[in-house]
């Protein structure tokens, strides 16, 4: 059996990396397409003002992106040095989303950030707003191929394990590709993507407004940002309850736990809006229900039930018992490829193949296991109930404090009267919170997956590397340290970017391929 420290550490190393990377991940979608559209605007009026707030906006998304790739190579290399057996297993399927995304969408985003940041001066306006616009898209891109990859660990599709080669292989690229769980991922990541780049420009916009410093480039960009944070954040919220959909039929075990709905309620359920779950009694103290919610959600029904952690659980050990017969007839076909009988006694049985693996948390050999240890791995898919329960309805709030943020902004500035102080103060402080959702966001989506790296196939403890604890905890120690004076880096040079702000482009407009004295000088706000 694996060492559970081992496990462990790997899960929390990759944890690590990935959350870091993905603090620079949604800025850069969501600031890409804001470059796009302050382009548009400078192509359709003319008015150099909105050059200006392009270039200027542009340096900030330059120093994201690089942090970004950064960080993101090193994921990439996780994947074979700490699950190396995850690789070997589902690498078939999981390589080739992840080829695309490099060979295709990075190539693509990298080649036209270049040109986007160097263009300038160099080919008309037009042209220079197409790059922009395939920049935007390119990055969109990326973010497709890793969503794909990652809603196929969530809902695998489109690919079957192979008893001959002992691994998952591709039988329906176009269903991978088409994963309802993928697409859904899709748009709801990238529109928290949006989220965070609106954010992003409405606070250092406020920040400016209220320091009474580059006023014509500010109040441009907190008016786009605030029509752009409507949109995005109500989008959000709208394809995050489709997310929540989907689960419904996919991922029932992550949707019960999120809700802590221990028992099957009759159709159509409630859903609980605060309550204090508590895992030892399987019981929620202090719940508020609100009727009828929770079945309009997950099923778009009111006669359709959602089950409950009970009854999953007694469904977990069904098919952990039917797993055991695949289990026995894949033993018996591997030691005799030509035993016909064992061959369709396992594809008869297949689907529950990695019910049976959970049982080697417990016993090197599942088909020895007891009673008790089937129930154990039965209640091993039961993710974490009150980390669940609360980190999804902290991220619920985060959004929605977001829209009334986006929404009063916006209110305001549509208004002919000068907008109130406070409004700008909000605006500052809102700043942090679409990363907070962000993560959030992340966390429910992978810890709601848990014991399961391959939902329902491969048991996370069964697809680490042979590490020592020690490798681990170095290299962990190793990522922080390095992570941390990246952090340091990222946040220094954004910060000495804005306090500089668009002033600075006068003496360094060459950054940017343009001259002080031509056609494409930046003129200063003020």
């Amino acid at each position: 059996m694996t060492d559970p420290l081992l496990v462990e550490l790997s899960r929390l190393q990759f944890a690590l990396t990935a959350m870091y990377h993905f603090l620079f991940v949604p800025l850069t979608l969501g600031l890409s397409i804001l470059l796009a559209m302050m382009e548009t605007v400078y192509v359709m009026t003319g008015r150099t003002i909105w050059r200006d707030i392009t270039r200027f906006w542009g340096l900030l998304f330059g120093i994201n992106f690089v942090l970004g790739v950064a960080t993101g190579i090193t994921m990439e290399f996780e994947f074979g040095m700490n699950w190396a057996y995850y690789s070997h297993y589902v690498g078939d399927v999981f390589g080739a989303p992840l080829a695309i995304e490099g060979l295709m969408a990075f190539f693509l985003e990298a080649t036209f950030v270049g040109i986007f940041f160097f263009g300038w001066g160099k080919m008309s306006a037009r042209a220079h707003l197409a790059v922009t616009w395939l920049m935007a898209l390119g990055t969109n891109l990326s973010a497709l191929w890793i969503l794909i990859a990652n809603g196929w660990m969530q809902h695998p599709v489109g690919a079957a394990f192979n008893p001959l080669t002992m691994r998952m292989e591709v039988t329906d690229f176009v269903a991978v590709m088409l994963n309802e769980t993928a697409q859904a991922k899709f748009v709801h990541t990238v529109s928290a993507g949006y989220v965070c780049g609106a954010a992003f420009v409405l606070g250092v916009s406020a920040f400016y407004i209220l320091r009474g410093r580059h006023l014509e480039i500010a109040k441009r960009s907190f008016v786009i940002a605030a029509a752009f944070g409507v949109a995005g954040a109500l989008s959000v919220i709208v394809l995050g309850d489709e997310s929540g959909y989907t689960i419904t039929d996919n991922q029932k075990m992550k949707l019960a736990a999120i809700e802590a709905m221990w028992e099957t309620e009759p159709a159509p359920s409630s859903i609980t809006a605060f309550g204090i779950p508590d895992m030892q009694a399987h019981t929620t103290s202090y719940a508020v229900r609100i009727p009828w919610v929770m079945g309009l959600i997950g099923t778009r029904s009111i006669d359709e039930q959602i089950p409950g952690i009970f009854d999953l659980v007694q469904t977990s050990q069904a098919r952990i018992q039917n797993g055991l017969t695949a289990y026995a007839a894949l033993q018996k076909f591997k030691a005799n490829h030509g035993d016909a009988a064992a061959r369709v006694a396992f594809d008869k049985t297949r689907d529950d193949l990695g019910y049976a693996l959970l049982l080697k948390r417990y016993v090197d050999d599942p088909l020895q296991a007891t009673q008790q240890q089937i129930r154990d791995a039965a209640w091993s898919t039961v993710p974490s109930v009150p980390s669940l329960f609360f980190t999804f309805r902290f991220m619920v709030l985060f959004s929605f404090i977001l829209l009334a943020v986006f929404l009063t902004s916006l209110w305001y500035t549509m208004r002919e009267a000068e907008a109130p102080r406070w409004l700008f103060r909000m605006a500052l402080l809102a700043l942090p919170l679409p990363w907070l959702a962000a993560e959030l966001g992340w966390f429910v989506a992978e810890f709601g997956r848990q014991p399961w790296i391959i939902d329902g196939v491969l048991p996370t403890f069964l697809a680490t590397s042979e590490l020592g604890v020690f490798d681990l905890a170095i290299t962990i120690i190793g990522f922080t340290l390095v992570y941390a004076t990246l952090a340091v880096i990222e946040v220094r040079l954004m910060l000495q970017a804005i306090q500089k702000g668009p002033d600075a482009f006068v003496a360094g407009a060459h950054v940017f391929g343009a001259t002080q004295g031509g056609s494409e000088a930046i003129v200063p706000a003020e």
